[in-house]
């Protein structure tokens, strides 16, 4: 009975170990996600604030042999 008790007490502090170590992961994770959303919304400011091309025609076009 003794030999199990500590089989599970051996058990638990292994598990917490696990589970702190699984909680700074995700911690980091979420860290990076927030820094990705941040990136994809200043890159998508940037675009919107793009001016659109203007179109031109490939016959205006000099040929670089000319």
């Amino acid at each position: 009975m003794e030999s199990r008790l500590t089989d599970l007490e051996i058990k638990i502090s292994f598990t917490e170990d696990q589970l702190e170590e699984l909680n700074k992961i995700v911690y980091r994770q979420q860290q990076q996600i927030e820094l990705l959303v941040n990136e994809v919304r200043t890159l998508r400011e940037q675009v919107n604030g793009l001016q659109p091309a203007e179109f031109r025609s490939l016959r205006d076009e000099i040929p670089p042999h000319y």
